[in-house]
């Protein structure tokens, strides 16, 4: 079926655009304006060459395609559409076909008598616990455009602190694979020519020589083994930390570790902060907002620390006093939530703490990708160069006996 290109003027005088598949441009129209439009503008899609690889287990849902449908959603909701529409217009322009998929069934929900927010919790995957409540907060208080602008923000602003973890990493585990790769190299296919040739010399080996040579004899011989056995223990580390306890304490060291410590502490303060002040600005009941924020903390250590803070407010204690007992959360950010806690302005103090986090967080990935890097270099060219030297004394203790 093909595509078409639209744009048009909605009741309140915005602009509109689209791409919607039908059979002619004649029921795109008649489409549109049983939306309301006007002045509308439809020209058929250019096809362009293309070549795609069959897709397997179904498309994933991107966070950018999250972001551009909460975006185009309230400015429609704003303007004035209906939502069954919106929702119509929006997976009919949808390019992720699994996306596609779960809006029209949203839109299906919502006509059979289902909210909006009810319609959204019954896809999981797309929409996690925080859209959903965020949604039906917006529809309790008829301000859903609004409640619909701020979660795409706070999607936006919780993706790209996730890019930027994900980009610290990268440096370091990109020079250590090229590090034990060309090491593994050396070891099993350099240096055995290096050892048959020293034995047809004969001679005493000096020391560095004779430990990389029984290094790579070793490597050589059970290789398979090394690699079996690192499996197992990634197998058994994965086991171990599927279990409550094993997480418990693989978080605790985490946040413990001399480096990156300090990074994910600030990292679960940005995300505790960002979420529970969007979640209360938008108006929604501090007990559950906590009960969300607990459940997506992401670290075990945090998230009981959020459950004894909501267990304290339930028996009528300030949020702040359990915050300073429990021992995660900085003694700045306890004091900044009890101000914001007496004046009554508990969601600009939090979004405050998480501006400031987010900041916090750019400058400690720079500040270790910084460190990092010169260390992991020198690591590199003294592992490398190790191998190297140690292979060519032998050399060079020849060439000296030769010159004497």
């Amino acid at each position: 079926m093909p595509k078409f290109n639209w744009e048009a003027r909605t009741k309140t005088g915005g602009v509109q655009k689209g791409v919607i598949e039908a059979a002619s441009i004649e029921i795109v129209e008649a489409q549109l304006k049983k939306f309301g439009f006007t002045n509308i503008s439809i020209n058929e899609a250019v096809k362009g060459l293309s070549f795609k690889l069959p897709k397997f287990g179904g498309g994933k849902i991107q966070t950018k395609d999250l972001v551009i449908f909460t975006r185009q959603f309230a400015t429609m909701i704003d303007s004035g559409l209906p939502l069954v529409q919106c929702l119509e217009i929006l997976a009919s322009q949808q390019e992720n076909k699994t996306f596609q998929d779960i809006l029209f069934k949203v839109k299906e929900s919502v006509e059979s008598g289902s909210t909006f927010a009810d319609a959204l919790a019954k896809h999981p995957k797309a929409f996690d616990p925080l859209f959903v409540n965020l949604v039906a907060a917006g529809e309790i208080g008829g301000i859903l455009d609004t409640i619909l602008s701020r979660l795409a923000a706070y999607i936006e602003k919780a993706d790209k602190l996730k890019k930027q973890i994900k980009g610290a990493m990268v440096y370091p585990i990109t020079i250590m694979s090229i590090a034990v790769v060309v090491v593994g190299v050396i070891l099993v296919f350099v240096i055995p020519v290096f050892s048959k040739m020293f034995a047809d010399f004969g001679g005493e080996l000096p020391g560095p020589t004779k430990v990389v040579i029984m290094l790579s004899n070793f490597l050589t011989k059970y290789i398979i083994v090394i690699i079996a056995g690192i499996y197992g223990l990634m197998w058994l580390f994965k086991r171990y930390y599927a279990t409550p306890v094993g997480k418990k304490m693989v978080d605790k060291w985490a946040l413990k570790a001399p480096i990156a410590g300090p990074l994910i502490r600030k990292v679960a303060v940005a995300k505790f902060t960002r979420t529970l002040g969007t979640m209360v600005s938008s108006g929604v009941p501090i007990m559950d907002g906590l009960e969300i924020v607990a459940k997506t903390a992401g670290n075990k250590v945090v998230e009981e620390a959020i459950y004894s803070v909501r267990q304290a407010i339930s028996e009528g204690k300030t949020m702040a006093e359990p915050l300073a007992a429990c021992g995660v959360f900085p003694p700045m950010v306890v004091q900044m939530i009890a101000v914001g806690e007496a004046t009554g302005a508990m969601d600009a103090m939090l979004n405050k703490i998480a501006d400031f986090y987010d900041d916090e967080v750019d400058d400690a990935v720079a500040a270790m990708t910084s460190m990092m890097e010169p260390l992991l270099m020198v690591f590199l060219g003294t592992t490398v160069g190790g191998l190297v030297v140690a292979m060519y004394l032998p050399i060079f203790k020849l060439a000296g006996a030769v010159g004497g």
